[in-house]
């Protein structure tokens, strides 16, 4: 099947003969001219003429969504960077036309609830409708069936077919026509159109930086020097090579490579250790902010419902993965940094010796110690200097003395005692540092189970000691065939220095004694006391009544006593083996004791003489023993330890921590002379009812 193009010019049908064109071969006819000059385009006279290559070009357009008219030099000032900054996200809605209406979906309940509505209204409007319609036919039909009864028979059969057809009509009731609804298509839209997520900057503002003006001129002679200085080492270091084999020379390279290498990676650690801390510290905090908030604000508000007895509440948790199974066998609070305490591991099992650690650690960092250092014996005690807070003089298993320097990176104690110098052969229970000698040289005094209680001085560069005294058993002495004295040793396993009366000092024994000792007498007691029936586990003075101090034992006593009589003027039983005892620093009538059992004591004589205020499992596990306990000397906090390595903070309810109430027009007095004044009223009642029996 051929398929023919008839073009306007080819073709014509019109009047006259038909031509043929001479470039197609067609036949036109006459009134072509005329027909094309009919259908010709009328063009403006301005309009542009385009080639057909020009014409064929197709241009694109791309619709987007973005705000022709939105502006986009919106600038906003930057508080961080101080300067007005461009706004990179422009709002592109533009809005051409709202309405608020009250539309209803048709799908939902609402919309089914009024289409049923309707539908209802409907139905009934038809029903009146019928009605209506059924009392017309019954009256029109009245008068047909006159009409039917004149008429023939042959009628009456069709009139009974009508009147049946009717009657089932009118007894059926119709259906509901279907509402149409205005929009035949049932046409619905769902669009919407969201709001791109705004960008949102959080800002703080906080107090700036201290800054310090620094000047400095550098003169000619300055610089010189600073070049001959590089000369000088660049030629020591020449020499250095030169001196070596010609072997050695590699390795001798490769060793200053490695030492320049370490000493700039110890430059940059020093440079960022720093700032590490700190951001250490701020993690911390925010880990434990809840803990912080706690220690800084949390009073139990239980407490003024209880009757005079309060309650420990645990803050942190302080344990190092080193030191997981070294007993906590001595802790101290540093005395100028607050929230800085020692913490001295080891073990008391004589079967179990191994390695020591000494680990410094801070309330703002109970994640990891801030200084570590580690012994080959245990650590059994610790003191840290008043004046000189960086010095920890420690006490170990094997009887050596050594004082560490927290200024000094390496984990090598500074001085050191050695048996040339003087080292005690047993155990050293307890070290004291006590105020410089006549030439200002640092000591310390150190008590063990030698019965030696020795002085130690820091002579330039080495540890010098001097027997203080030498602990004897009262009525032990036994004599020998050839007229000497044997005495047997007493073990002194604790001691304490008064407060105010410099020579003075007590001194307890593994035979439940207690000795009070002057500085001045190296052979004789100046009084003795027949405290305890099993190991002085601690003794200390009152830090506010200078006749009182307390002891503690392995028979589950604590003891409290006025150094001017020989018996005890308390004494409290506890049920278990008393590790340590401590006075708090702010009264002098409440202290803390804890017991092998796990459990925590704390006493106020001023409201109880009779038992402790509070008694509470501190330990973290049931079978862990607390050793040790510190108070903290200017926060509502103490500190205890446990064998397996465990320091926990607890802090003191308010009935723990009572202070004189304020009366009406009347100050509160408060200072050393009001606690003094405090204790000595408990102890003359004690005394009168001593006296009377």
């Amino acid at each position: 099947m051929k398929s023919i193009y008839l073009s306007p010019k080819s073709i014509s049908i019109g009047r006259g003969t038909r031509k043929r064109d001479e470039d197609s071969g067609t036949e036109v006819g006459e009134g072509t001219d005329e027909w094309a000059q009919s259908k010709a385009t009328v063009r403006p006279p301005d309009q542009l003429e385009l080639t057909d290559a020009e014409l064929k070009e197709e241009f694109t357009r791309i619709l987007t969504a973005n705000n022709p008219h939105a502006p986009q030099n919106i600038v906003r000032y930057s508080f961080k960077e101080g300067t007005y900054k461009l706004i990179g996200f422009v709002n592109q809605l533009a809005v051409h036309y709202t309405q608020v209406g009250n539309l209803i979906p048709k799908d939902s309940d609402e919309g089914r609830r009024q289409h049923y509505r309707d539908e209802l209204v409907a139905g009934s409007q038809e029903s009146a409708k019928v009605i209506s319609e059924t009392e017309n036919l019954e009256e029109d039909e009245e008068p047909k069936e006159l009409e039917t009864e004149s008429g023939s028979q042959t009628d009456v059969p069709a009139a009974g077919a009508a009147e049946k057809v009717t009657e089932e009509e009118l007894m059926t009731p119709k259906q509901p026509k279907e509402r149409k609804l205005t929009n035949q298509f049932n046409f619905s839209e769902r669009a919407s159109q969201t709001f791109n997520n705004p960008l949102r900057d959080r800002e703080c503002q906080m107090e700036p930086p201290p800054r310090t003006n620094f000047s400095a001129t550098a003169n000619q002679w300055e610089i010189y020097d600073a070049y001959i200085e590089e000369l000088e080492k660049q030629e020591k270091t020449k020499e250095k090579e030169k001196a070596k084999t010609p072997v050695a020379k590699k390795s001798g390279k490769m060793a200053m490579r490695k030492l320049t290498s370490m000493e700039s990676q110890t430059d940059d650690i020093i440079k960022v250790s720093q700032a590490a801390k700190i951001v250490e510290r701020m993690v911390n905090q925010n880990t434990y902010d809840e803990v912080a908030q706690d220690f800084k604000y949390y009073e139990d508000a239980a407490d003024e419902y209880r009757d005079q007895v309060g309650t420990l509440l645990p803050l942190w948790k302080f344990q190092n993965d080193k030191a997981k199974r070294l007993s906590v066998t001595a802790l101290c609070w540093n005395p100028k940094y607050r929230d800085l305490f020692a913490v001295g591991h080891g073990s008391y099992d004589f079967m179990k010796q191994s390695r020591g650690m000494l680990l410094l650690y801070s309330m703002k960092n109970p994640s990891f110690p801030e200084y570590m250092f580690s012994s080959d014996s245990g650590i059994m005690c610790l003191d840290i200097h008043v004046d000189h807070p960086y010095l920890v003089a420690v006490g170990h298993y094997d009887g050596n003395v050594a004082i560490y320097n927290l200024k000094k990176p390496h984990s090598q104690p500074s001085f050191r005692s050695s048996a040339k110098s003087g080292k005690h052969s047993d155990p050293v229970w307890q070290v004291k540092w006590q105020k410089d000698d006549m030439d200002q040289n640092l000591n310390f005094f150190s008590v063990s189970s030698d019965g030696r209680i020795v002085s130690w001085t820091l002579v330039k560069s080495e540890l010098v000691h001097v027997d203080v005294i030498k602990l004897k058993v009262e009525g032990s002495t036994t004599e020998v065939p050839e007229g000497l004295q044997l005495h047997t040793v007493g073990c002194g396993t604790a001691f304490d220095f008064h407060k105010e009366i410099d020579y003075m000092f007590l001194v307890g024994t593994e035979e439940g004694k207690i000795y009070k000792c002057s500085k001045s007498y190296s052979s004789q007691f100046l009084d003795t006391y027949d405290a305890h029936n099993m190991a002085v586990d601690a003794v200390s003075w009152n830090p506010y009544h200078t006749k009182v101090f307390m002891s503690c034992s392995s028979d589950w006593t604590v003891k409290i006593w006025d150094h001017t009589i020989k018996t005890p003027m308390f004494i409290y039983d506890l049920n278990s083996a008393v590790g340590d005892v401590a006075w708090a620093p702010y009264s002098s009538t409440v202290f803390a004791a804890v017991t092998t059992d796990g459990k925590a004591h704390v006493f106020d004589l001023a409201i109880n003489k009779y038992e402790a205020i509070c008694n509470q499992p501190v330990a973290a596990k049931k079978k862990n023993k607390i050793t040790h306990v510190q108070f903290n000397p200017i926060h509502p906090i103490i500190i205890v330890g446990d064998d397996r390595g465990h320091i926990i903070c607890l802090k003191l309810s308010p009935n723990l921590r009572k202070m004189p109430k304020e009366k009406k027009g009347q100050e509160v007095q408060k200072g050393p002379a009001v606690e003094i004044a405090k204790l000595d009223k408990l102890l003359n009642l004690v005394r009168e009812v001593k006296i009377k029996t």
